[in-house]
């Protein structure tokens, strides 16, 4: 290629970084049309992603994939990546593991990491492949020591849960924390959470709450979530109801049902906002409807005792079920309550029962004052039973499954 030839490229090539910053999409993707039509693996790559992302041109999965083949043809290592990635995600063409696997596995050979990264992530999960997480660990850790900060990330959260490797919270924060370097959410509100609870390193409130606050300032839900617990509960900062009720508010605007009930729980109370019953009743629902056990509950107690809505037993039985079918003892024990006093369906001492005993099996250690009284609930509904009834109850209990 001449000195010419050459001169004009990086031009084009300057023109187009120019017009990215700018936000001048369209001309950026006819810049890297120019180039690729020309011949330029590089920008048949660039173009290829353009298409994807639909940023400059119309999305359009099969033209990205055909410009990733170009570019993959001709040795471009991100574009040999890029082509398994669509079939990883069936974009352009039928969805395909194993094919995936095939291209990650020759962009790997040339050194790339998003594609080693890949390969770790198709282990993991057992697509393309059987699952072993021995072998995901050995690619996490060649895309992590290229410094790729998923891989950093992936490869901390293998040696936190003990998969594929023997678990070891001190190497888990090693990598967390340099996945947290490059600004990864979730990689900082791990370090949050491992300071939090002293896994690794010594427990310390404040570096929780340093860590938690990095990852919620990028908008990650469940730092944001914790974030707010730290405000309310006086841990590693003084206890702020409204402050605890601002990060809760973000974290449940985006969905999560933890600071949705969270968020219930405080117009409940009356903390940090004006007592809301009406408010706290629309926020457990929000989360209830997600499936929170947590929530279920409270809503049933709510349509129970008529606190932000019409009484209605139908309903809180409803609730109660969800929540106790989840495993909640407190949902249980009031379930079990409904049964021994004919509420929303006639009184069945028999699942009174059963109900009671299993929340007396499922209230934690720290529960200690509902579990008795759970198992109170059982002898005093077991005194009015027949000894087939008590039986029948006992094996409901035992036979039950959480759904």
């Amino acid at each position: 290629m001449s000195k010419e030839r050459n001169a004009l490229t990086r031009k084009d090539w300057a023109d187009a970084r120019s017009a990215h910053e700018r936000g001048e999409y369209e001309m950026e993707a006819l810049l890297y049309r120019k180039l690729a039509e020309e011949g330029n693996p590089r920008a048949q790559a660039f173009l290829g992603v353009m298409y994807d992302k639909g940023r400059g041109v119309a999305q359009d999965f099969g033209e990205a994939l055909k410009w990733f083949r170009t570019a993959a043809e001709a040795g471009e290592p991100r574009a040999v990546c890029n082509v398994g990635s669509m079939y990883d995600r069936g974009r352009g063409v039928v969805q395909d593991y194993a094919e995936a696997l095939k291209w990650y596995r020759r962009a790997a050979e040339q050194g790339d990491a998003h594609a080693q990264y890949n390969i770790g992530v198709m282990y993991d999960r057992g697509r393309g492949t059987q699952k072993d997480e021995v072998e995901a660990v050995k690619w996490y850790r060649t895309a992590a020591e290229r410094g790729l900060a998923r891989a950093e990330y992936n490869l901390g959260v293998m040696y936190d849960q003990g998969r594929g490797v023997p678990q070891d919270y001190a190497e888990a924060m090693k990598w967390f924390r340099k996945a947290a370097e490059q600004n990864h959410a979730k990689a900082q509100y791990n370090i949050g959470f491992m300071y939090e609870h002293g896994q690794g390193v010594a427990q310390n409130y404040h570096g929780a709450m340093n860590w938690y606050r990095k990852a919620a300032d990028q908008g990650d839900a469940a730092a944001q979530t914790n974030v707010g617990t730290m405000y309310a509960t006086g841990r590693g900062v003084a206890v702020d109801y409204a402050e605890a009720m601002k990060w809760y508010r973000q974290a449940a605007d985006q969905g999560d049902a933890a600071a949705q009930c969270n968020v219930a729980s405080l117009y409940a109370n009356g903390r940090g906002v004006a007592l809301d019953q009406k408010a706290a009743f629309t926020w457990y629902l929000k989360a209830a409807q997600q499936g929170d056990a947590v929530a279920q509950n409270h809503v049933g107690n709510m349509y129970a005792t008529g606190q932000g809505v019409a009484r209605n037993y139908t309903e809180a039985v409803n609730w109660y079920t969800k929540a106790a079918d989840s495993g909640d003892a407190g949902a249980q024990n009031n379930l079990g309550s409904m049964y021994a006093a004919g509420k929303a369906a006639p009184r069945d001492l028999v699942q009174a029962h059963k109900w009671y005993t299993l929340a007396a099996a499922h209230f934690p250690a720290d529960e200690a004052a509902f579990r008795d009284k759970a198992v109170r609930n059982a002898d005093t509904i077991a005194a009015k039973m027949s000894p087939e009834q008590i039986a029948e109850a006992q094996r409901l209990a035992r036979e039950w499954k959480p759904g």
